[in-house]
């Protein structure tokens, strides 16, 4: 008997879906029958049309396995979920972090309304500290510090699937990753739905900063520490010390731009303006020349012209960007920018199209001036690496999780080729 965890999205899901591992073998899961459970994602309507499908190929390829669904996508729709007659369980985003709800299973009715357990997201206050020894098939360990999210950005279901921002207390966060570090993980990433809305809800409001900073001080064996996906404007001047003077902090950030027009922005509910993008990335970049920036951008948000879609092509450049995640713009029902006036489905695929190109050049550039130097790269598995700044390489050497010195020589206009250098001899 199996046991089979399918993730989709996010870093804070590839998170959670140990800790449903965890959870679920807690319980028994798996034991007597095959068990299938399916995390999924809700940023899209082609996220939650990916999930579905794979439901769909989970029974068809395993057609005596026990199927649960859960994730985003679950919790705010259960009832679509609910009635595939494929599903033989929906659980909400709370309810799969613990073994109780594996056990209730067996409790489960046939019809629709009796395969739900989703409680409402919106009560839950804290976020426990969920320890994972390590990430099945991944080099790096992830630590989640931060789940929810207070702000209503006019595109964004998410909220509604993860609730209010809640956040781990600072004193957990160290010893997780000092526990982790004692296990051998070479890199630690932090990771959460707000990640720099960490710590408004815990005494003392600490921020992203301050743990940030308290972390490399207790743990001094961590080698490297990352952050996952950010909110520029919410960075506070701790993590902008850390950043500029802390080595260990790795020297790349991803953040969530989404537009490089102001009107679009103020549409989409942002809290930051094209300056404020620019501005953050100039200075961050004076403080860390090495530092490498990806951005997430929408292309073809409703009202959109291409005057206003130039100027998010040019945040490219003007941001200084290596590595794009462009979402055509997918109305999502409950939200706002669903409400507004929509654009052609051909202007969107165009544009979206154009950004991706235009991020495909500003790789290729990146990987072109890597060429020559020496860098660290953290092994992962099937001969893939990643340098600090996260650039991903190919290496034919070292076992995942090692940090390897090589050589760069070449690129194929997605990720470098290198030449591990010799041990020097004692």
């Amino acid at each position: 008997m199996s046991l089979d965890i399918l993730s989709f999205g996010c870093r804070l899901n590839t998170f959670e879906g140990e800790v449903m591992r965890q959870a679920a073998t807690e319980a028994g899961l798996g034991t007597g029958r095959d068990a299938i459970l399916v995390n999924t994602c809700a940023v899209t309507a082609e996220a939650v049309r990916q999930a579905k499908k794979a439901v769909r190929r989970a029974r068809r390829d395993h057609p005596d396995a026990q199927i649960l669904v859960t994730g985003c996508a679950a919790q705010i729709d259960p009832a679509a979920f609910a009635a595939m007659p494929e599903v033989d369980a929906v659980l909400g985003n709370a309810e799969k972090l613990v073994a109780k709800s594996y056990r209730a299973l067996p409790d489960f009715g046939v019809s629709a309304s009796e395969k739900i357990r989703v409680d409402d997201i919106m009560s839950v206050t804290e976020t426990a500290p969920h320890m994972v020894e390590a990430i099945e098939g991944r080099a790096r360990a992830i630590v989640e510090v931060q789940n929810g999210c207070d702000h209503r950005c006019t595109f964004c279901i998410i909220p509604y699937g993860r609730g209010p921002s809640r956040s781990v207390p600072m004193g957990a966060v160290v010893e997780q990753v000092r526990r982790l570090v004692g296990n051998g993980a070479a890199e630690i990433v932090l990771s959460g739905v707000d990640l720099t809305g960490y710590g408004a809800d815990l005494p003392g409001t600490p921020k992203l900063g301050t743990l940030v900073q308290a972390i490399l001080r207790h743990v001094p064996d961590l080698p490297r520490l990352r952050l996952s996906s950010i909110d520029s404007v919410e960075a506070d001047d701790a993590l902008v010390e850390a950043i500029g003077g802390e080595r260990r902090l790795m020297p790349y950030l991803h953040l969530s731009l989404q537009a490089g027009d102001d009107m679009i922005l103020k549409r989409m509910k942002r809290r930051h303006s094209r300056q404020d993008a620019t501005d953050f990335c100039a200075s961050i970049r004076a403080a860390r020349p090495d530092i490498a920036f990806g951005a997430d951008i929408i292309a073809g948000f409703p009202t959109e012209t291409e005057a206003m879609f130039e100027n998010s092509l040019a945040l490219v450049e003007d941001c200084g960007l290596s590595f794009l995640h462009v979402f055509p713009f997918s109305p999502r029902d409950g939200t706002p920018a669903a409400r507004m006036p929509l654009l052609p489905p051909t202007v969107v695929a165009e544009r979206a199209a154009r950004l991706r190109e235009k991020g495909a050049a500003a790789l290729a550039r990146h990987l072109g001036a890597k060429l020559g130097t020496t860098e660290e790269v953290l092994v992962e598995r099937g001969q893939r690496g990643r340098l600090a700044d996260f650039t991903p390489c190919h290496i034919d050497t070292g076992l995942p999780g090692t940090l390897v010195r090589t050589i760069i020589t070449g690129h194929d206009g997605t990720r470098l080729t290198t030449r591990p250098i010799a041990a020097q001899a004692a």
